[in-house]
């Protein structure tokens, strides 16, 4: 079932390869007359307006020497300049707790406007089409997963290194230079606004992975237009309860969902889904059901790494490693849905 080439990241490919520019690049390149003082209303106006300039340039652009030079002020600094007003009451996330974290305030996420990593390294251990991935490891985290595995980084916000955005795309640039086929961003929705001035910084074609739990904002959702390549996206649960109890998470289904369904429009997706023990039949089964009628051409990723991890000893029925005959029926489950392209 391990698709040695993926059947569907071909515009990924290219990107890698230097053979198309990044969607950012394209962002870079579009004109865009704005002003910062304009209501968000007015913002938004402007960048639907320009989203269709960038939609008939990606479509049209057939190589990365057709690429117009990058231009101030662009389609990406409005984006930019949007997210920086969303910070006021910020609602990156779907929790929409609406703290000004431009003024320290910290929401659920316990982020304010600094954001923070633990690590940036050439990651060897993503999925083989990804590797070497220059990930970046973003402290905080919008969802509380009972048994997260990166708890000591997602629960600390203010730990890690202060971000820089000029220093950060030199680092970005030199990884590139040695060899990074990508630059992977994790946990990366509360940063929204970081990433984007991180990216306005960029000069580097280099395809660029959004990391994270897909639990965002539909407005960051059309932030995201033009600025990803790939989603590489996590299809938790099949049900708004199960979301609740083990991540805190309400009315997960659909916006997940809403999520994966702009992805799959405007980029390409790697989804990820980690099978719980005991959730086959109300999590595995729906995903994949719902992702093969709805959006059938991507990369999915069966995961069967689940460890008890952080505070899983309070929940008995997720308390251990998945069993042999879990593990077969999951394998079954994906095979009887049909998928093309499926890693294990």
């Amino acid at each position: 079932m391990h698709s040695r080439e993926p059947v569907y990241l071909s515009r990924y490919l290219d990107v890698m390869k230097d053979q198309l520019p990044s969607q950012f690049l394209i962002s870079q390149s579009i004109k865009v007359d704005f002003t910062r003082d304009s209501s968000l209303d007015e913002l938004w106006a402007e960048h639907d307006n320009a989203m269709e300039s960038f939609r008939r340039m990606r479509d049209e652009i057939s190589s990365l020497k057709e690429l117009s030079p990058r231009t101030e002020p662009s389609l990406l600094d409005l984006k930019s300049a949007i997210a920086d007003r969303v910070l006021e009451a910020c609602h990156f996330c779907e929790r929409r707790c609406g703290a000004n974290r431009r003024r320290k305030e910290r929401g659920y996420c316990r982020c304010d406007a600094v954001s923070h990593y633990s690590a940036e390294f050439m990651h060897y251990g993503e999925e083989p089409e990804l590797v070497p991935s220059h990930t970046i490891f973003f402290t905080g985290c919008n969802f509380s997963c009972v048994y997260c595995q990166n708890w000591e980084i997602s629960t600390a916000p203010q730990s890690g290194k202060s971000i820089l955005p000029q220093e950060v795309a030199r680092i970005i640039t030199l990884r590139r230079a040695y060899g990074s086929r990508n630059v992977n961003f994790v946990t990366p929705t509360p940063h929204t606004h970081i990433i984007l001035k991180i990216l306005r910084a960029l000069k580097v074609n280099v395809p660029v992975v959004w990391n994270s739990n897909m639990y965002y904002a539909e407005e960051i959702a059309k932030l995201l237009e033009g600025v990803v390549d790939v989603y590489l996206g996590d299809f938790r649960y099949g049900n708004d309860e199960c979301a609740k109890k083990y991540s805190n998470a309400r009315n997960y289904w659909k916006v997940v969902t809403g999520n994966f369904q702009s992805a799959y429009k405007n980029g390409e997706i790697l989804l990820r889904h980690l099978v719980l023990p005991g959730h086959l039949e109300c999590c595995t089964k729906p995903i994949v059901k719902w992702t093969k009628e709805h959006i059938p051409k991507i990369r999915f990723n069966l995961m069967f790494q689940y460890n008890p991890n952080y505070k899983a000893y309070e929940y008995p029925d997720i308390d251990r490693t998945l069993t042999p005959e879990e593990i077969r029926k999951a394998l079954e489950i994906v095979k009887e849905a049909g998928l093309k392209d499926v890693l294990i």
